[in-house]
């Protein structure tokens, strides 16, 4: 019997995927476990392994953005007959979601705005301006509202009336970015010409990376913040650090970074309430430190997670680091690589920034800022000495986590930066 191959959901809160390509032609046998297509994620792009072996007989969704649960391919035996309403989407089908659709399995809020985007810069002056006019007279007609799905769930959210919103979509339909236009100013606001593209600019549409990228910053911006900073004197670090490097001869060579995720991990771990998670309604204290490690990659930026740091020694966190790095930079990190991180570290300091603030990682209460290490005068017992000096700064989300804590997480963090020993 033939098997439908279905998008699968590859992690928490994933609702949608990209199809890129296919690695199998229709025809092709096909192995169980065997890469299939490679799919591109909010969080990374990847290769899926098909869940049956036979013969690819259809391929239902050649690419593009796809639902979770969507039969998107069909594997069985040579000459099997496939059902003939396993079929590509085309057309307004494949662009619209019904409102029960939505209900059950509701799309990225960025995705759908992107969409819903298009679909009003295709719109003429003229057919806006009616759409004007039938939204005003669908508040008095009593008739079914045009509404995008994503926009009904909005105003459902925020309690606003549908039939006082102005919709700038086709045939006056009231999309997302017109509910929440409302609700940020309590009236519609005016329908703006794009400007004309200005010769010799390059437009570069956003990746599934930039996009979530763009979402996150968004969502952090949102939440009530602040910041806390130490200078940190990093001579006996740096001389642990040397003694590290000698002792592990040609394997990976431990770095501040390291010794840093290792610090931190055991402040954690005495500071639970800035290991955790804001949830809305809860914070969700974690037992372990799953540190996530901020890496640059062509156009974005990912964060691979450490787990259990608090149980791994410098050596080990360096070979994990080294390795989820490397993936990162080939693009071959796997959806399982981004989830369960706790709490998050970013360090520009080999880019020589001596200071910087990191925006939070929703849904994690605090990240940690790490600048680079420089040579500075201080005084020590009354003399002008020159010592190795780094600053850190620690963001905290202070819905989760209070001044007072935030403090004192840092404060232990620079002692065993301060004094290794007593970290390890």
């Amino acid at each position: 019997m033939a098997t439908e191959i279905k998008l699968p959901r590859l992690g928490q809160g994933m609702e949608s995927g990209t199809i890129v390509k296919w690695l199998k032609s229709e025809g092709d046998k096909v192995e169980k476990g065997e890469p299939l297509y490679e799919l591109d994620t909010d969080k990374v792009t990847q290769e899926v392994e098909a869940d049956a072996s036979g013969v690819l007989l259809k391929i239902a969704i050649t690419e593009g953005e796809v639902e979770v649960g969507k039969t998107i391919a069909v594997i069985g035996e040579q000459g099997e007959e496939v059902a003939t309403d396993v079929q590509e989407p085309s057309g307004e089908a494949a662009r619209e979601v019904s409102d029960d659709e939505q209900e059950e399995g509701t799309p990225a809020r960025a995705r759908e705005q992107e969409r819903e985007r298009g679909r009003r810069a295709s719109a003429e002056p003229s057919e806006q301006a009616a759409a004007m006019r039938a939204s005003a007279e669908n508040g008095g007609g009593g008739g079914r509202i045009k509404a995008s799905p994503l926009a009904r769930r909005i105003a459902r959210e925020r309690g606003i009336d549908l039939s006082a919103v102005a919709g700038t979509g086709p045939e006056g339909r009231v999309v997302a970015e017109d509910v929440e236009r409302t609700a940020a100013s309590g009236a519609p606001a005016p329908i703006a010409a794009p400007p004309a593209p200005t010769e010799g600019v390059e437009v570069e549409q956003l990746s599934s990376m930039r996009k979530t990228i763009a979402r996150r910053l968004t969502e952090a911006w949102q939440a009530p913040v602040f910041q806390l900073g130490v200078t940190v004197d990093m001579g006996r670090a740096l001389e642990l650090r040397q003694r590290l490097v000698e002792m592990h001869g040609n394997g990976v060579k431990p770095t501040i970074s390291d010794l840093v995720t290792k610090v931190c991990a055991t402040a954690l771990l005495r500071h639970r309430a800035v290991n955790a998670l804001y949830r809305g309604d809860a914070v969700e204290l974690y037992p372990t430190a799953n540190i996530g490690i901020a890496v640059a990659v062509p156009n974005g930026l990912v964060v691979p997670v450490i787990q259990g740091c608090e149980r791994k020694s410098i050596a080990e966190i360096a070979a994990a680091r080294a390795s989820v790095v490397e993936r990162a930079r080939a693009g071959k990190l796997q959806q399982a690589d981004l989830e369960g991180g706790t709490f998050t570290i970013s360090n520009l300091g080999m880019f020589g920034i001596e200071r910087f603030i990191a925006v939070l990682n929703p849904p994690q209460a605090a990240i940690l800022a790490v600048g680079s290490t420089e040579e500075k005068p201080v005084v020590v017992e009354g003399e002008v000495v020159v010592r190795p000096r780094m600053e850190l700064t620690l963001t905290c989300d202070h819905r989760a986590v209070d001044g007072a804590t935030g403090a004192e997480f840092l404060g232990d963090v620079k002692a065993f930066l301060e004094e290794p020993g007593l970290a390890l």
